[in-house]
């Protein structure tokens, strides 16, 4: 990592730290706001996950027809919205690639308010589908700073999906635009990580913005091994990231025994945040969340996404108390 960019994180970590995000301790990352109980990346999702005591919420970012940002996982509108109800946008429907679907891109912001969210896990509870309102990232800017108002402080965890998708409808580059937009959330005293799988995309915005930046890593299922392999070198990374964001099962070999990743990263200054701890789907040995999240706590990870957070921010406590006893 150059000077400049230590210099930078390191303010930003002793900013961070000023504000009580809890450095000393791994930080709980609302996945999509409270994701498991409420439809994802709406107002009211990242609401619970705050209440929750999640530390961080995670807006994953995509682009309307006419440049807004929005929160959506996919760029496509199926699973989580209500738009296959809506006659007025049959003729949206289109394919790319493999997929045949309503996508993101070919609808302006107004048309996307018109739609209303749904949860897209089975066996989670549906009861408020249909009922809530796509966020904007200005929106959900405005809710961390109501919280600030009020005393809580919670940071945002900013992934950008896709970004070879909407450079067009950036208007000057994505990287450019992203950047003014953390600019202005960083003069807000938030705190803040950006996030994306593609390499070539972190290269680009690094030098542009003060943000700490995490890539993102689902590493390859190896059919040999019948594991994951971590399918980057991340020195190749180093001087344009500050940490990675890891499939979860990356820590561990196929027996769930820590492989000493975490370490590697750490030794090279690097924090490690870690995907995805979900209460209602857990990793084939692993009986509780409970047992899961106390297994990632002891890998010595900085920083868990968690679509449960409540869950995590206890079972954290947990461990704290029994390590300080």
């Amino acid at each position: 990592m150059n000077r400049v960019k230590v210099a930078l994180v390191s303010a930003a970590i002793m900013l961070f730290s000023s504000m009580n995000i809890q450095a000393e301790e791994p930080i709980v990352i609302a996945h999509r706001g409270a994701s498991g109980y409420l439809p994802e990346h709406t107002l009211e999702a990242y609401k619970l996950g705050i209440e929750q005591g999640a530390d961080y919420i995670e807006p994953d970012l995509v682009m309307t027809k006419d440049g807004f940002l929005v929160a959506r996982h996919d760029i496509y509108l199926s699973t989580t919205t209500n738009v296959s109800n809506k006659p007025e946008f049959a003729d949206r429907k289109r394919t790319i690639g493999d997929k045949t679907d309503w996508f993101v891109m070919d609808f302006t912001l107004a048309e996307l308010k018109t739609l209303r969210a749904r949860q897209p896990f089975p066996g989670r509870d549906k009861s408020f589908d249909d009922q809530l309102e796509i966020a904007t990232l200005d929106e959900i800017v405005a809710l961390v700073l109501e919280q600030q108002a009020a005393g809580t402080t919670v940071g945002l965890h900013i992934e950008m999906k896709r970004p070879d998708l909407f450079q067009g409808a950036a208007g000057a580059s994505l990287a450019s635009r992203l950047s003014g937009e953390f600019a202005r959330i960083l003069e807000n005293k938030i705190p803040m990580y950006f996030q994306c799988f593609d390499g070539n995309f972190v290269r680009e915005i690094a030098p542009l913005t003060d943000a700490p930046i995490v890539l993102l890593v689902s590493g390859t299922y190896n059919q040999q091994t019948q594991w994951f392999d971590l399918g980057i070198n991340p020195d190749d990374y180093y001087d344009y990231v500050d940490g990675f964001g890891l499939n979860k099962a990356l820590l561990f070999d196929s027996s769930l025994k820590p492989n000493g990743l975490v370490q590697r990263l750490h030794q090279a200054e690097k924090v490690v945040h870690i995907w995805t701890a979900r209460n209602d789907a857990l990793p084939e040995g692993v009986e509780t969340p409970e047992q899961e999240f106390k297994m990632l706590f002891a890998t010595g990870i900085d920083g868990v996404f968690t679509d449960f957070p409540g869950t995590a921010v206890k079972i954290r406590a947990e461990v704290a108390d029994a390590n300080t006893n």
